[in-house]
């Protein structure tokens, strides 16, 4: 069986390049549309993609609850209102390769947040990481300041967004467990909506039918697939190290912006690029195993029989993920895990 920790980090490399593919798109696509009419598209998009995906039943978890309202409104606001603004407004004056690399600042803030907020444990090797990202990520400001000031204050508008982003993720933690298709679709809607609306009593212009494919394009893959790889990924792995490991998008983004054509970097971009590398291989490189215990206890979420956790049964048997209300009984045990819902234990 392959290692929870092995698995969480392949969903979340994917979604990183399902994210990170788009940024150059949406620097290209802001050309032509406002700020928050490339909010309204993306998470448009992404709405779409998780209706599409729901319709033909490829989620799993637990229903949305009405206790869950206040929470997914708050991750609408700054997941899918405030950051992709702050993303759209920042890219196009900070240039696509920078202003995709500064988007790494992101991991740094989530891992910071997830600590303060859920104690999830952070070993030598994380915080070395998070060290070494966040210098790079100033070696970034430095960059875009010796530029030109539309270009340092592009950057910290991006680093504006990526902290509105860690702030969802974070928020989103304790949503992992629930129907991914349901949280993005309902998210994905109200931020959409808000955009969208704010964009019409602002006047921004109606961009060109190209322009909004795109977006929308962007928005169903970036925001809708990558966020239902990235929930995912939470789940095996945790706030914290699905956020480093999705650092690897903005590489993405800016290798695709470097092929296009942005050559608009220098020996810092370069070395804070170099910064980021290392610490996104500290964190995938990253190895946790002891012995534990695990409670007794009754909840649902979606899971496997051959996960070493569940071993109940069905009559007729189940094969594969699925989802119901089940109990666990008490057990100890030594085995490769990351702070999911099974391991929230302290060390």
């Amino acid at each position: 069986m392959r290692s929870p920790i092995a698995t969480g980090v392949l969903l979340a490399a994917a979604s990183a390049v399902a994210f990170g593919m788009t940024t150059p798109a949406i620097a290209w696509a802001g050309r032509d549309a406002g700020p928050l009419t490339t909010a309204a598209l993306l998470y448009a998009g992404a709405a779409i993609a998780a209706l599409a995906m729901r319709a033909r039943g490829t989620g799993a978890g637990e229903a949305l609850r009405r206790a869950d309202i206040p929470r997914i409104v708050a991750i609408a606001l700054v997941g899918a209102a405030v950051a992709p603004v702050c993303l759209a407004w920042g890219i196009a004056r900070a240039g696509a390769t920078a202003g995709s690399l500064v988007l790494n600042l992101e991991a740094v803030l989530t891992v910071v947040l997830a600590w303060m907020l859920y104690r999830e444990p952070l070993g030598r090797r994380v915080l070395l990481a998070v060290a070494i990202m966040a210098t790079a990520g100033g070696l970034l400001a430095l960059d875009a300041s010796a530029r030109s000031n539309a270009g340092v204050i592009g950057a910290l508008v991006v680093a504006v967004a990526t902290l509105a982003w860690a702030i969802d993720n974070t928020l989103t933690r304790p949503l992992a467990e629930r129907d991914p298709l349901q949280v993005i679709a309902t998210k994905g809607s109200l931020g959409a909506s808000l955009t969208g609306s704010i964009a019409l009593m602002w006047g921004e212009s109606l961009p060109s039918a190209i322009t909004i494919g795109v977006l929308l394009a962007c928005g169903a893959t970036g925001y809708g697939i990558s966020l239902r790889l990235y929930l995912a990924a939470q789940r095996k792995i945790g706030a914290a190290r699905t956020a480093s490991v999705f650092a690897l998008a903005p590489f993405v983004g800016a290798a695709i912006a470097w092929g296009l054509g942005d050559r608009d970097a220098s020996v810092l971009t370069a070395l804070a690029a170099a910064g980021f590398a290392v610490g996104v291989y500290l964190h995938i490189s990253e190895k946790h195993a002891h012995e534990h215990a695990h409670d007794p206890g009754e909840h649902e979420h979606a899971h496997r029989h051959d996960d070493g956790h569940h071993d109940h049964t069905h009559d007729p048997s189940v094969v594969g993920e699925h989802t119901h209300r089940h109990s666990h009984g008490p057990i100890v045990h030594t085995h490769d895990h990351a702070p999911d819902v099974h391991h929230g234990h302290s060390h």
